[in-house]
């Protein structure tokens, strides 16, 4: 019902987002651009295709200001006037398409952008848990039958391969020895995948963009989901990270939540900001306000829709939310 109400809603939006984006800035978030099926991702994201991301950066250049990460800092401190809203573009995980496939884009239109990476996985010492689930996932399909001790193992009263796969995207990062017993039995090797696709960003790639100009931060040590730990394994594995930007001289001044900062208490911000030199954290549950003001909202765009749809059902649900005072995420 909430869809079709959006749905509903957007069809009223007019064209002008530039006026009617409710926000002094806008904030999107991607993973990856490809035109290539990436096992690792493709039950996990809906990244785009290169022509679909080259389309939402022209939408988002005539509408908004693509600015740095200090013309974004100075703006919000009320020092730096845009000629409109200002746009900064944020990617996650540290994978390896942001140097192959997304950096030349950038470079050729002169956009800047920040990627949030979690240094355990750079190099590809390990793979991220939701990318093992997503290549377990692959396989399952691929068999004419499955072992039975895979239905044990994911407690599945169904032998079915769709309900395996179903049972497996649903496992969480506190289970990854069961993703790596099952891939065992699947006769998957991680360490292989890891080695031959190189799926993140190598530390010598991670210099380079640094070099370029590039934002490095940090999105925690290796992609938890943040109201599942208690506040100091939060903290524990956000600290691990900053120190890992700070050795190699990458952006430490800002985090961004892996997967989402919902349920994420006021304690934990009380916290973090206690640290100076943080400027501000991110979320990513599209446009809204935080009553932590330094935890910015961004706006996630592989939804499978294209840049002008997800604006304007995001103003529709934002101005829905308004009317009810409940356009806000409060922190217990």
């Amino acid at each position: 019902m909430k869809d079709k109400v959006i749905n509903l809603l957007s069809g009223f939006e007019s064209g002008n987002i530039e006026k009617t984006f409710p926000l002094h800035y806008c904030i999107p978030v991607y993973h990856c651009v490809s035109d290539e099926n990436l096992p690792h991702l493709n039950r996990i994201i809906n990244y785009k295709n290169v022509k679909q991301f080259e389309d939402d950066l022209d939408f988002f250049s005539k509408h908004f200001q693509f600015v740095n990460w200090d013309e974004f800092k100075e703006y919000i401190n009320g020092n730096f006037k845009p000629k409109k809203k200002p746009a900064l573009l944020t990617f996650d995980d540290g994978l390896r398409e942001f140097y192959d496939v997304i950096v030349p884009i950038l470079e050729r239109k002169g956009i800047y952008a920040v990627n949030f990476i979690n240094p355990g996985f750079i190099d590809n010492q390990e793979l991220m848990f939701r990318c093992k689930a997503s290549l377990i996932c692959n396989e399952i399909e691929n068999k004419s039958s499955l072992n039975p001790e895979i239905y044990t193992l994911l407690q599945s009263k169904s032998h079915s391969k769709e309900t395996a796969v179903q049972y497996t995207l649903q496992l969480h990062y506190a289970e990854t020895e069961l993703l790596d017993t099952i891939a065992a039995i699947l006769e998957i090797d991680f360490k292989s995948f890891l080695k031959d696709q190189k799926p993140y960003l190598s530390f010598a790639q991670l210099s380079t963009l640094n070099q370029k100009g590039f934002g490095i931060s940090s999105h925690s040590w290796d992609h938890p989901l943040y109201r599942e730990l208690p506040l100091n394994q939060q903290l524990e594995t956000t600290y691990k990270s900053f120190e890992y930007l700070k050795e190699n001289n990458f952006l430490s001044e800002s985090f961004a939540f892996p997967f989402t900062d919902f349920g994420v208490e006021k304690d934990f911000f009380d916290e973090l900001f206690k640290n100076s030199d943080l400027y501000c954290t991110f979320g990513s549950a599209g446009i809204k306000l935080d009553s932590v003001k330094k935890n910015l909202q961004r706006i996630p765009m592989e939804t499978g829709e294209n840049a002008v749809t997800i604006l304007k059902k995001e103003i529709a649900y934002f101005r829905l939310k308004k009317m009810f005072n409940k356009n806000m995420i409060l922190r217990k």
